[in-house]
């Protein structure tokens, strides 16, 4: 007990994550006369997950991005398209901060990289200052479920390594997400078009659509290239990362030369930073996941919960609610390598697939970004337009009830997330 009040100390003080994980296991193994070698090897087995390859590949593909002027071509291009539709520029904002965070996987950068772009243009175009506030805010965080969403992959390599339900495929989950996070982008469209249906409109021209195709024209090719690759066969996931990765650096650094050789280094140790931390907490928290099973923690957790909660509705509920909170206080990254261990034995003790769980934990994650009082979006948010946290809640509000909303759609009607991989499956054999 006083182990742990002084992890949950140390915690609190500020110490690194990473450290408390990594001190829990080694106390456990040593506890359990097991040689510390342990948490070594759990690191190694990293290097023999050719997956992971997916996760520095694809960060600095998105820091690529989101470095270079492809933000601004996106934005043109999703105005040429939509701006002629009632709430047209608040749907182009969606897509466009969409797409950006599913390669990116941070909603930070996705505020810091498109806000300049994004809240001055609403505003100009006559958008109330709250709900282009409020947009911003909630779009910094969509794009979770979209394929190569980094969070995706990383669920499927914690829920891979405890082999604990139906085996799934990283494919597969890439799939699971596509019809649940256009769920989330249309019912916020729908919100968009209502809220905003006096506000004049943007006249459709085929040169300014034309233009902006043309001027997106190396982009474009890169959501065909991850998916199509992956789908039709041709690339395994970590191959398509590698394909991306050159692909974008081709375009960006020798053909729009928007990053020079000399910032690259820069732009690398960004990403790697980032991919660093991630794969540092990966690795103890393996480790800490061994403790667990031999303690068989996950089971006597399932019995606590299953003597409380008996229907698998009633566990769904806790499950909303417990997410919402853990998305308001931790990383995306840190909860899905604490919590997973944990969440997942028991959504299959009552029956949830493990597809379905990752993207219900996803859905309710990406809400808990802004989700008041400290989602970190809004801490982002307020410094980076220089508004007050007050505002920045109230702003939110709308967008928060709108995907809370479809957080319970993807929960309690699981064939939205699996009937697609299923329906392919069953197409392919």
């Amino acid at each position: 007990m006083l182990v742990v009040v002084a992890l949950i100390v140390l915690a609190l003080l500020g110490t690194p994550l990473f450290a408390i994980i990594a001190a829990s296991a080694l106390l456990g193994f040593y506890h359990n006369d097991i040689d510390l070698m342990v948490v070594a090897i759990e690191f190694y087995r990293l290097a023999d997950m050719s997956i992971l390859l997916a996760i520095p590949l694809f960060t600095f593909a998105g820091y690529l991005l989101s470095e270079s002027q492809a933000p601004a071509r996106l934005m043109r291009l999703t105005q040429a398209l939509l701006g002629w539709l009632p709430g047209g520029l608040a749907m182009v904002s969606l897509t466009a901060c969409a797409l950006l965070t599913a390669f990116t996987g941070a909603s930070g950068v996705t505020i810091v990289a498109l806000g300049a772009l994004l809240y001055p243009a609403l505003i100009k175009a006559g958008y109330r200052k709250n709900f282009s506030l409020g947009l911003v805010t909630t779009s910094g965080s969509l794009g979770l479920l979209f394929a190569p969403s980094l969070p995706l992959i990383l669920y499927g390599v914690i829920a891979q390594q405890m082999s604990v339900g139906r085996p799934f495929t990283i494919d597969e989950l890439f799939l699971a997400g596509v019809m649940p996070g256009l769920l989330m982008l249309i019912m916020l469209s729908g919100w968009s078009y209502w809220r905003n249906r006096d506000i004049g409109l943007t006249r459709f021209t085929v040169n300014e659509a034309w233009q902006a195709l043309r001027e997106s024209r190396w982009e474009l090719p890169l959501p065909f290239i991850v998916l199509g690759g992956i789908y039709s066969g041709y690339f395994a996931v970590s191959e398509a990362a590698a394909v991306t990765t050159v692909y974008v650096l081709i375009v960006e650094v020798l053909i729009h030369r928007e990053i020079s050789l000399s910032q690259l280094p820069a732009v690398m140790r960004s990403a790697m930073v980032m991919v660093g931390g991630i794969l540092v907490i990966l690795g103890v928290s393996l480790a800490s996941t061994n403790v667990m099973i031999d303690a068989n923690v996950p089971g006597r957790l399932f019995e606590f919960v299953h003597d409380h909660i008996s229907s698998r509705l009633t566990f769904l509920i806790a499950l909303n609610v417990f997410l919402l909170v853990l998305g308001m206080i931790l990383d995306i990254f840190a909860a899905l390598v604490i919590m997973i261990p944990l969440l997942l034995p028991i959504a299959v003790g009552y029956g949830v697939d493990p597809v379905h769980l990752g993207i219900i934990f996803l859905a309710n994650m990406q809400i808990g970004y802004f989700t008041p009082p400290v989602g970190m979006n809004l801490f982002i948010a307020s410094y980076r337009f220089q508004r007050p946290l007050l505002q920045l809640y109230q702003a939110t509000l709308p967008f928060f009830f709108i995907l809370l909303l479809a957080v319970l759609i993807i929960t309690y009607w699981p064939a939205l997330t699996l009937g697609l991989p299923s329906w392919l499956g069953a197409s392919r054999s």
